[in-house]
């Protein structure tokens, strides 16, 4: 490595309150090619700071108490690179370029170059992105939540939902942990951090657009319960199979997504999204701030540079009208309708609405009316600082489509690319999972997450009941924690009732049958109703497979982000050991990643602590 140190001038500083501070800036590249890496992690060991790159490579933390640091760089298949002791002077900018060494390659070289400014100058710059607390702002908006409690087995045999195959919450998770902070506890949902990661589920080979597998063990955090473990694996299909796309982009230009990580990122996003597309699909771009407007009408993707060229043209600036743009959408995409064709309206946004019909129920209710013509609505969020997680939350819900969202140029490559089957096409409607729990030998159970899509026992046979859409490729994994009935007694037990009493069938008692769990699904054109059952017995000695490791760790690291009243013995220390043990080939990097994340969280947590 190469250090060059300039020495620092010191000017008089105009603002006494940020002279207190010093700032490092810079640029991480590859360090064969001298690409830029979107999304790198840039972190001071033992300080709640840190940030992530732009799409240009370029990060920036601000508000650095002078000191000695330690500064980490990481990027999923490189090598972390380490600073070493730096000294952060009051009053002082550093650039910090650092060129990353891949796996496979063996050296790397680091510039550093140190100089001070006037407090009161611009420490922002045109390319960077926010650090520390900055990256989350007081003005985003979550649904807070209660999370699911234990039920009696014998009062309450079965538990039932709906599947949910948005993916969200573990990004914009990681958003904030990149940025140095801790997310807050509602912005944690558990089955959106299990179904972002692949599970190696068996893929469906019958009449079935997906598999079963479940699989029983010892809960790591609680060892006298049990887990079960879950998991539904749509089938795959390749592009070229897929049937004609109709498909509209409603694109906020409004002045809040202004921000690199937002319209310019929306931008670079969608160019990827084109390349994937075919001469035989179809893109209409409708856009809103103060106002909704076609700014393309339906063009045949044979005309490729026409629809780049109105991407590429795309500037921010004026109110939110979202809900006309919604229904403008829908309009358009109604107009354009191909029968037996992929009909989907993908909207990108803030999801900051305030013009017109914005609030959530109005949009709800809206997005409901017009889901019935086969018209589905997908929703990715972009950027930090007024992001409204709730409102695109409850609208891709309702709209049958996925909740997404890209906080970097790497996770809109993986939504474009990878997942992007996942996000167009639905193989499965309405899918529904319900669990019916043998009382002879469990005393209670606790769904972890799901809690917005529970539904009651009798809606899992009545088909008006919305539920989840599965796309293709889509896995879906869910877990519960089981309280087997020679288990320690604690106060959470039922006091017997004094009029009633509750008996187990006889033959319950002899099946050894532990649970069984059913899914019930429409076939998303026929609406033919389908259901799969499968039956488990208590398998707590057989040794856990990586899928089972893999989906505990993650539900345990939500625990704990949570600070969840169910997290009982949970540690850091053990999410680690399980994620490393499950690491396995990992072509995504994401369970590499999956690790950092924990290490970062571990750290924060403890420089948190008094």
């Amino acid at each position: 490595m190469r250090y060059v140190i300039v020495p620092a001038v010191f000017v008089l500083c105009a603002m006494q309150a940020l002279a207190q501070y010093g700032s490092v800036r810079g640029r991480i590249t590859d360090g064969e090619t001298g690409e830029p890496l979107i999304g790198a992690n840039v972190i001071f060991v033992d300080l709640n700071k840190g940030a992530a790159t732009n799409v240009d490579g370029r990060y920036e933390v601000v508000k650095i108490p002078p000191g000695i640091y330690e500064i980490v760089v990481s990027y999923i298949g490189y090598k972390k690179w380490n600073s070493g002791k730096i000294e952060i002077h009051a009053d002082s900018v550093i650039t910090m370029n650092v060129q990353l060494a891949s796996e496979s390659y063996s050296t790397s070289e680091v510039l550093i170059v140190a100089h001070s400014v006037a407090a009161n100058q611009n420490r922002t710059g045109s390319g960077s992105t926010a650090g520390g607390a900055s990256a989350f702002g007081t003005d985003e908006e979550y649904a807070s939540f209660v999370e699911n409690d234990f039920r009696n087995a014998l009062l309450s045999p079965r538990s039932t939902f709906g599947i949910d195959v948005d993916v969200a919450s573990y990004t914009n998770v990681r958003r904030v942990l990149n940025s140095g902070g801790m997310p807050p506890a509602s912005a944690v949902r558990t089955e959106e951090m299990l179904n972002y990661f692949r599970y190696d589920y068996p893929k469906p080979a019958g009449e079935h657009p997906y598999t079963l597998t479940a699989e029983l063990g010892r809960c790591p955090w609680q060892p006298s319960h049990r887990l079960l473990h879950i998991g539904l694996q749509g089938k795959e299909l390749d592009m070229s199979a897929l049937p004609p796309q109709n498909l509209v982009f409603l694109l906020d230009v409004s002045g809040s997504m202004s921000p690199d990580n937002k319209l310019p990122l929306l931008r670079e996003a969608f160019l990827v999204f084109l390349r994937q597309l075919r001469p035989q699909d179809r893109v209409a771009i409708v856009t809103y701030a103060g106002e909704a407007q076609v700014l393309l009408p339906s063009t045949s993707c044979d005309s490729m540079h026409l629809i780049r060229d109105v991407i590429s043209g795309l500037t921010a600036g004026g109110s939110t009208a979202g809900g006309a743009g919604i229904l403008l959408a829908y309009a358009t995409a109604k107009e354009n309708f191909i029968e037996k064709g992929n009909n989907r309206i993908i909207l990108a946004t803030d999801g900051d609405f305030n013009v017109g019909v914005s609030g959530t129920d109005d949009l709800v209710a809206l997005i409901e009316k017009q889901r019935e013509g086969g018209v589905y609505l997908s929703i990715l969020g972009f950027g930090y600082g007024n992001l409204k997680d709730e409102k695109l939350e409850k609208l891709a819900d309702k709209g049958n489509g996925m909740y997404g969202y890209i906080d970097t140029f790497q996770e809109a490559l993986r939504m474009f690319g990878s997942q992007l089957t996942g996000t167009l096409i639905t193989i499965a409607k309405d899918v529904k999972i319900r669990v019916e729990f043998n009382p002879s030998l469990v005393r209670e159970y606790r769904l972890i997450g799901y809690e917005n899509r529970l539904l009651a026992d009798a809606d899992f046979r009545d088909d008006t009941k919305d539920a989840g859409e599965m796309g293709a490729g889509h896995s879906v994994t869910a877990l519960y924690e089981i309280v087997p009935l020679d288990a320690p007694l604690d106060l959470r037990s039922t006091d017997p009732y004094k009029y009633t009493e509750n008996r187990v069938r006889p033959e319950a008692m002899e099946s050894g049958e532990m649970l069984t769990i059913s899914t019930r699904y429409k076939h998303p054109e026929s609406g033919v109703v389908r259901e799969i059952e499968c039956v488990i017995s208590d398998e707590a000695d057989r040794p856990p497979t990586p899928n089972f490791l893999h989906a505990s760790a993650v539900a345990e690291f939500a625990m704990l982000l949570r600070n969840s009243p169910y997290k009982a013995n949970a540690s850091f220390d053990q999410v680690i050991d399980r994620a490393s043990r499950a690491k396995g080939v990992d072509a995504d990097g994401a369970r590499a990643e999956f690790l950092r994340l924990v290490e970062m969280a571990k750290a924060l947590h403890s420089a948190a602590r008094p």
